[in-house]
This record gives structure tokens, sequence and C-alpha cells, in this order.
């Protein structure tokens, strides 16, 4: 049943289009059309009608006004039937002589699906002005939008850097003011919203995240300069590369999360427990994510997750592609997290760097994550997290598939991955000395309160090792 309120709302729509909308259908009036449906809803109209023809909330607002004076010139200019608010014709008064029925109101559904329909459709000859007239996107004003939200987001992202859907803690106003404030952009929330969506981003409810307790003191400052000091080597066209080694995987013909398309009732067969097939082993795909032209490199090791390792990828990446890529830089930028392999407190790590700098002819800088940041590291979520798609669903049955798999990832933003097979065994609980630690050719960079997060390796004080 219709309360009297619906009923009153839908005679007022209904009184609305029919003086402000038939009278002015054409598409350059197709604004007046949303605002009768609107004004005609009352409160929330105006949200509703936008949310069902994709239409701005601000033009149909502002269009209500320009209707209620349509509706008053032409109340001014017709008698107006005090019983049902409309002015009859002679021939409208001999049909409803005729005519004992009351026609059937339209439902707002109906009404929206009347004129709003074949939006997308409207006939050449019944246009006012050229395909593709109208206001532009602010995109297309501004091509580097979208390339400047995402850096506004990229510190404040949550979610699981191996899915492509993630969230933020920025509202929508804060990401408007910050382009307004930092970056001189004027952005209504609107156009922030679409470009979240093209990023990837949704609503999301709360969830717990890795972190535990407050952030460290340090934390925006080090993601200050972590973004400065990869944007001034990318402007100096020096190589800067994010770097971390993806979770082991198991080799054989074992389920491998996510789905695939196969015909129906065809699901693939694989074993019903996922323990180590010791023939097979497992493999830890390290990867190096070249932010200058977005390629990946993944240095795909069957022994042990250790510093030796970690470095040996950074060697393994600069002579297959960084340095044909890179013939005439001078230093590397590395971005990798706090803790595993690449640890900001493992002196072997450092160590192995310092004999890479020597070996390469470069300076190597190198900035860790703080802590419990892991997945704001760019390679989680422009590498690994397209990996994980790829592969998703097929078994990981030996070696040659993993390669094919890493191998064949792409990206519609040009992303290209090489993959090479370390067969070497790298032994766990090596120890450096005090020596050997002291001959780093080292340079403490002080960020904040300085927790040697950020520092600068040139080689070997005394040219050994």
């Amino acid at each position: 049943m219709i309360n009297s309120i619906q009923q009153d709302a839908i005679d007022r729509m209904t009184f609305n289009i029919s003086k402000a909308v038939l009278p002015y259908s054409t598409e350059k009036d197709r604004r007046i059309i949303a605002a009768a449906l609107a004004d005609g809803l009352g409160y929330g109209g105006v949200s509703y009608v936008s949310g069902k023809t994709d239409m701005s909330r601000n033009t149909i607002s502002k269009a209500i006004p320009e209707m209620l004076d349509r509706i008053k010139n032409r109340v001014d200019s017709e008698p107006i039937n005090e019983a049902s608010g409309h002015n009859p014709t002679s021939e409208e008064t001999q049909e409803g002589e005729m005519e004992s029925t009351t026609p059937r109101t339209l439902t707002l559904e109906e009404l929206i699906e009347q004129f709003y329909g074949r939006r997308t459709q409207i006939k050449d000859e019944e246009r006012q002005r050229k395909k593709g007239g109208g206001r532009k996107r602010a995109i297309e004003h501004n091509p580097t939008l979208i390339e400047t939200v995402e850096k506004i987001v990229e510190n404040s992202t949550y979610g699981n850097p191996e899915t492509l859907i993630t969230y933020t803690n920025l509202s929508l106003r804060d990401i408007s003011d910050i382009l307004e404030k930092d970056y001189k952009i004027k952005a209504s929330r609107n156009v922030v919203s679409d470009i979240l969506e093209i990023l990837g981003y949704s609503k999301q409810q709360n969830r717990k995240l890795e972190q535990v307790g407050n952030d460290h003191i340090d934390r925006d400052d080090q993601f200050k300069h972590i973004n400065a000091t990869a944007e001034a080597y990318l402007k100096a066209g020096e190589p800067v590369i994010s770097i971390d080694c993806k979770k082991k995987e198991h080799l054989g013909n074992m389920k491998n999360n996510s789905q695939e398309y196969r015909k129906k009732k065809d699901g693939r067969h694989v074993r019903d427990h996922d323990y180590v097939v010791p023939e097979l082993g497992s493999v830890a795909p390290y990867g190096v994510y070249t932010l200058n032209n977005n390629t990946g490199f993944v240095n795909l090791g069957v022994s042990h997750d250790t510093p030796e390792f970690s470095v040996a990828s950074i060697r393994a990446w600069w002579f297959t592609t960084g340095k044909q890529t890179f013939p005439n830089a001078t230093k590397l930028y590395i971005c990798s997290d706090g803790g595993g392999s690449n640890s900001s407190r493992s002196h072997l790590y450092k160590v192995s760097l310092a004999k890479l700098a020597k070996e390469i002819g470069l300076e190597i800088e190198i900035s860790h994550f703080p802590p419990g940041t892991s997945k704001w590291n760019k390679i989680e979520h422009r590498l690994f997290s397209y990996i994980s798609r790829n592969w998703a669903g097929k078994p990981l049955v030996d070696v040659q598939t993993v390669v094919k798999l890493i191998g064949s990832t792409t990206t519609k933003k040009g992303l290209k991955v090489t993959c090479i097979t370390d067969t070497t065994h790298y032994e766990t609980g090596v120890k450096v000395s005090d020596e050997e630690y002291e001959n780093i050719d080292i340079e403490w960079i002080n960020v904040g309160t300085s927790n040697k997060w950020n520092y600068r390796i040139r080689g070997l004080k005394n040219g050994k090792g």
C-alpha cells in the first residue's frame, strides 16, 4: 500500500513532469527532467536520481530552481484546474467524460526508464550539439590527475598486497583537499571517487591490520624520505628498484588458491594434502621491480631465502636487464622491507651489498620500510599481485611451470616480467666478523630519530672482499 506521504510525492512528481518535462523534452533540457524527478521525490531525491541516471548531483541541484521557474511561467500563462492541478483541453475533457477509469500512475523506476532508457542512444536528428560536446572530464583536462591521486593514497593504503582490490583510510574530502593544497589541483569528491575506482580501490569494512600498536614515530618521515629520494633518482634517470621475496611455494600437483576457467564439472584434480614432495621441493621467487620502466625480474631460487640469496638476485637483475637498461648509471636506489633476508639489521646483507657495489661499480643507496608497513612496498602490488593472479588455480607442478607462469605475467599498463632459475645452494646461519662489517664503506642517512633504515654503500674500505 502507498501511504499518504508516498502518494503526495508521486502526485507532485507527476505534476512536475507534465509541466516541466513534456513541453521541453529535448536533449538540452535533460537536466530539467532529472530536476523534476528529484524535486518530486523530496528529501533524498537528488541523490537517488543521480544514482539512477549517472548525472551529477550538483547538476541536478542547480537545475531545480530553473525547473521551478519553468513551472511558474507555465502556470502563470495557463488557467489551472484546482481539483487536479491540470489544465485540460476540450478534447481531453470529452475523453474524461467518456472514460470513467483513472489512469495508472507511473512508478519512479518506470519514469526513469521512460525518460532515460535511451540516454546513450540519441538519434542524430534529435541532437542539439555535435557528438562529444559538453564539458570534458577532469582527467582529460589533467592527464596526471590519476597518477597524482595514486601518489597521495599509496602511503595510506590497506588490504592484502597480493590482491588487486585495496582501500585507503583517507576520505574523499581529505584527498580533494590534499590535491588543492599540495598540487594546486581542484577536483571534486565525485572526481576523486571515480579515480579511486579506476585505481582498484573499493569501500571496505574495518579489518584487522598486520601492524600492532601505534605507528612508529618515524613512520611518516621515512615514507616522505623514500618518496623524495625515489623521485630524485627517477628524475636523474638513475635506477630505482623495489625488492622482496615472495612466499615459498611447494612444487607438485597441489591445490593453488583461487579459480580458473574450465569446462563444467571438469575441475582440476590435485593432491588432497599439501605436503612437500622431497624430489620436487620448493621454490623461493625473489622479485626485483624497476620503477623506471614498469618491469619485473624474478630470481627463482630452489634453496633458502638468505641475505646472500637476496643480493645474488639483485646481481642477477643487474647483469640480466639492469646494465643494458641503464648503461650510464652511477648509482642505484633500493627500497625493501625491514625484515627477512634483506633485514635492516642484517650484517651479512650489508657486507653482500658492499661486495656487489664494488663489483658493478655503483653507489648503492638503501631504504627500509618501517616495521609493519611492508605492504606499501611497490613490488607487492605492482608485481607479486599480478603473478598471483596469473597462476591462480594452476598447480605449480615443477620449476619449468613456475618460470613459464611468472614470465607470462603482463598487465594493461605494460608490465613485463623476466624469470630465471637460481640453482645455487645458500647456507643458513652464516656469520659476519666484526672486521668484515667494519670494512664496509657505508654512510648512514639520518631520518627522524634515525633507526638506521637509510644508508649508502660504496663498496669496501680496503678494497678486499
